[in-house]
């Protein structure tokens, strides 16, 4: 164990006289803490605006006058997603997604996109996350100093001397292996701080400690691939151009070809054709205003007959209520039959691509993080079925007080009748009907245990480059 410190050390203090190797680690550390900052205002700037939004709108549905309630209907009301706390290391899915959505009845609106100001406020790099340059450019600083690792002392003929003076090859690459190691633990010093800031703004230090994991047994795949090369290659130039095709190969050229791979396997019907479609299906569905549509014919016969009744103005509830609630009940499941055709696709061609993180590390860690910070596919389906929970439900609950407290005879009228329109206006209190919404990730158990294909994934990874590097130890000649 005395060796394999004795190792390490020599290899660090080699770093830290290489201007190459420091200013590779500046230029990294620089772009990570810039990228940990602006991202941290950003979102922390995102979610008190998401938060001052939300508060705007539900007091705004609240503080309505005594009005119609289906006046309130289409008044409608928004919804925004807060972003999870450890969104400022990785928005995922956040920036392109939408986080707000308009409520209102007889239809299901789409999110709405907030990029826009991401750009604004970080221009060409808005684009750039903490855990985008962890991703992409972490791995090429694991390169530049671990590329020499062995090639460099067999270039200089010191391996020969440690090899003849009894030192075993394992035990060279594993001081080489914890000098690599430990840099990589200080490059995650940045990740530390941001989880850590996380944590005190609510994130549960599960998820916290599990993002740092996923992204170390990241590096330490990058990290043995550069040993096993610098091992392996006895020139110390062509190890560096194996490394950076590697690189090239496992984080902009696989991950694109995974992208259209996925899109091919699970092919999915554009929006344009799903919506005329759909619309199609609702205008079988009979208008909902109107109490003389014949696709409400028999719930008016049906409910003549229950009441015992001849007329509707007979009836002790207001058939265009109940119209409207039997047409909003249906209009919303054949909504949600296409919406949930649509996310079940994206859920398809998600799992698609995720199986390409056997192949390329890059794959399984991004898709790791997406989950545990709770900005991934399945968060955003989560917050489009829970926004829709909440849309239904006040309308309905409008459509009830319609029913319910509405003469039929002054409904009729109110267009014509100020009086009968007085009538019709029900008490505000009604609003209070409309619940918060504050929409919060997964507990941290729930998105580890979404990630657990990617774990398995990462962990497989770096078993397999472990036995390699210790089976090439026992082979390591100088």
């Amino acid at each position: 164990m005395k060796r394999v410190l004795v190792i390490a050390a020599a290899e660090w203090r080699y770093w830290l006289r290489s201007r190459l190797a420091q200013g590779g680690a500046l230029l990294i550390t620089a772009l990570l803490v810039a990228t940990t900052v602006l991202t941290t205002l950003r979102m922390q700037s995102e979610t008190a605006e998401r938060t001052q939004h939300q508060a705007k709108a539900e007091t705004a549905f609240l503080t309505q006058p005594d009005r119609h309630p289906h006046r309130m209907v289409h008044y409608g009301h928004y919804v925004f997603r807060t972003p999870a706390p450890l969104a400022l290391f990785d928005p995922g899915l956040d920036p392109v997604t939408g986080q707000s959505i308009f409520l209102e009845g007889h239809r299901q609106n789409t999110a709405m996109f907030a990029a826009s100001g991401a750009s604004a406020d970080l221009g060409g790099l808005s684009w750039l996350s903490p855990a985008m340059v962890y991703q992409l450019f972490a791995p090429l600083l694991v390169i530049l100093l671990g590329h020499g690792l062995v090639a460099r002392e067999r270039e200089a003929a010191t391996l020969a001397t440690l090899l003849a003076q009894g030192t075993p090859g394992r035990v060279v690459l594993a001081g080489k292996a914890l000098a690599l190691l430990s840099f990589v633990v200080v490059l995650l010093l940045p990740l530390a701080l941001g989880a850590g800031f996380a944590v005190l703004n609510g994130e549960q230090l599960l998820a916290a400690g599990a993002l740092m994991i996923a992204y170390l047994l990241y590096l330490v795949i990058w990290g043995a691939l550069a040993l096993l090369a610098s091992a392996f290659i006895r020139n110390r130039a062509a190890v560096l151009a194996t490394l950076a095709t590697l690189w090239i190969a496992l984080t902009l050229v696989l991950p694109a070809v995974a992208v259209s791979s996925a899109a091919n396997a699970a092919p999915m019907a554009g929006k344009l054709e799903d919506d005329l479609a759909m619309l199609t299906e609702l205008r079988k569905l009979g208008d909902g205003h109107n109490a003389n549509d014949p696709a409400f014919a028999q719930l008016r016969a049906d409910l003549l007959a229950k009441h015992g009744v001849q007329r509707v103005e007979d009836l002790p509830v207001n058939l265009r209520g109940v119209v409207a609630q039997a047409s909003e009940q249906k209009l919303t499941d054949t909504l949600n039959s296409y919406a949930g055709a649509r996310m079940a696709a994206e859920t398809r061609q998600a799992a698609a691509l995720s199986v390409y993180g056997w192949l390329t590390p890059l794959l399984a860690v991004a898709e790791a993080s997406r989950a545990v910070s709770g900005t991934d596919l399945t968060h955003h389906h989560r917050f489009l079925r829970e926004a829709e929970d909440l849309r239904y439900a006040f309308v309905q609950g409008l459509n009830q007080i319609h029913a319910e407290k509405l003469a039929y005879a002054d409904d009729i009228r109110r267009s014509s009748d100020p009086a009968a329109e007085r009538r019709t206006r029900v008490d505000a209190a009604n609003w209070q009907l409309l619940e918060r919404f504050r929409f919060q990730p997964d507990a941290a158990g729930s998105r580890l245990q979404q990630a657990r294909p990617q774990w398995l994934m990462l962990g497989v990874w770096s078993t397999l480059l472990m036995m390699a590097g210790f089976w090439l130890g026992g082979r390591l000649k100088p």
